[in-house]
């Protein structure tokens, strides 16, 4: 029997076979590609979301005006209510000041970015204390202190016990403060003093948020219509 020429050259089996693996091969090897390239897009997205996160820390209301006409000032009286680092209120504090513009004196250590991107357990966003709640008027200046110096900030207490590492941080602040080997052994940017403030006004609700790798920062909001002019108990 003759075979039949059909014009077309014979494709050697062996070539076929080397075809087919190295195509499958690209298909497989472009697979392992498309998934390392989502993966790492996967954690650029989650590292740049702990960078833009913040976390509310306090909110400030004004629960009461009132004219002094002994001293024919305004005086204002603000309910300051702290969350700890659960998110849970603690004790709410109420501070009466002559006049309404108000500041909030804060010690804030910031970390490495490293340490933000990476989400640390410990040192993923930055820390802080309130220190004090006050006015700055010259010979006049009024404050309040919310948390004594060298002690562990309120809102940092956990239950079961101190946390060593937030203890040692706050209890050294001066020396982390002067960047000394010890901050920098501890992955720490820097610590500062800032009093982010405003005027503070009834019917608007200040929310004091912490930036997971930055400083504090207020916001202020209308309070909800439902809320005006009651008494929540």
């Amino acid at each position: 029997m003759k075979t039949r020429k059909t014009g077309l050259p014979a494709i050697p089996v062996l070539k076929v076979m080397l075809v087919t693996a190295l195509l499958g091969g690209a298909g497989f090897y472009g697979h392992q590609f498309y998934a390392r390239h989502m993966r790492e897009k996967e954690i650029l997205k989650q590292m740049l979301a702990r960078f833009q996160a913040d976390s509310r820390i306090a909110e400030v209301l004004v629960t009461d005006t009132s004219f002094n006409p002994v001293t024919s000032q305004h005086m204002t009286t603000i309910k300051f209510l702290e969350y700890d680092a659960q998110g849970r209120p603690l004790s709410p504090k109420y501070f009466t000041f002559a006049g309404n513009i108000i500041q909030f004196q804060s010690l804030v250590v910031r970390f490495e970015d490293r340490l933000i991107a990476s989400g640390d357990e410990f040192r993923g966003k930055s820390l802080y204390l309130f220190w004090k709640a006050f006015i700055l008027d010259g010979a006049q200046t009024q404050e309040y202190v919310i948390t004594p110096v060298n002690s562990v900030p309120q809102g940092y207490k956990i239950d079961g016990g101190p946390n060593d590492f937030e203890g040692a941080i706050w209890q050294e602040f001066w020396d982390y403060a002067l960047l000394s080997d010890k901050a920098v052994k501890k992955g720490i940017k820097n610590a500062q003093i800032e009093a982010p403030g405003m005027k503070f006004v009834p019917g608007i609700l200040y929310t004091l948020k912490i930036e997971h790798d930055g400083g504090i920062r207020i916001d202020a909001s209308a309070i909800p219509e439902v809320l005006k002019g009651e008494k929540i108990l």
